[in-house]
């Protein structure tokens, strides 16, 4: 009676085993999409605007108006290349390289950077300035906001205009070296609209700066 319990007992625990074996690989495969030969037949078809809505949504387009998200979701989808982040960090840094350039009076730079019209315009300040004598001692003390505000694809050219918020410490020195305006004490915030524009056919990665305004 005992070995036949025994029996019994060994016989219960081996079909446990095998049901416990049979579920546990049934139930991995459902966890797993099993796609049929229905599937594509099934799915809506993707339309542009679709995937466009798909795309992860960068933090720095958090808060911004939908018709600007828009906008930057068009360029990136004509330049497969064009990064929000990458864009806002290459857009500082033009920042502070085109205003150290002005300040300088480093026209070869700035006509690098600028398009014929905004460099025109930095070229006669400069000028002026020359003329009168007058450098400037200005400093760019921080940069305290970059966000996107506006962002639209023409045909194949891409222009994003950037707000910077800064700090700039202004000093305005004659040609004897003496200061006449300004200081180097007192920074003062300023706001700036920038507009950088692209061909997104290009091979070349640069943007220029198109124009320039007060925020």
């Amino acid at each position: 009676m005992i070995i036949q319990i025994v029996i019994l007992a060994m016989i219960a625990a081996f079909l446990g085993m095998r049901l416990y074996s049979v579920l546990g690989r049934r139930a991995e495969h459902e966890e797993e999409s099993i796609p049929t030969r229905f599937d594509d037949q099934l799915a809506p078809p993707t339309t542009p605007q679709a995937a466009q809505a798909a795309m992860p949504r960068p933090r720095e387009l958090i808060g911004v108006l939908p018709a600007v998200e828009q906008g930057v979701r068009e360029i990136a989808a004509a330049d497969r290349r064009f990064d929000i982040t990458a864009f806002l960090e290459g857009a500082k840094a033009a920042y502070g390289m085109v205003l150290e350039a002005f300040w300088n009076g480093d026209k070869a730079s700035l006509r690098e950077l600028c398009d014929d019209d905004v460099y025109a315009s930095f070229e006669a300040a400069i000028d002026a300035r020359e003329k009168a004598g007058e450098t400037l001692d200005n400093r760019l003390i921080r940069i305290e906001d970059t966000v996107i505000h506006s962002a639209e694809l023409d045909g194949r050219t891409a222009r994003v205009a950037v707000r910077f918020v800064a700090d700039i410490a202004a000093v305005t020195r004659d040609k004897d070296g003496t200061m006449i305006a300004g200081s180097l004490d007192d920074a003062i915030e300023t706001c700036d609209i920038w507009t950088f524009r692209r061909d997104v056919t290009s091979s070349a990665p640069d943007w220029i700066l198109d124009e320039t305004d007060e925020g």
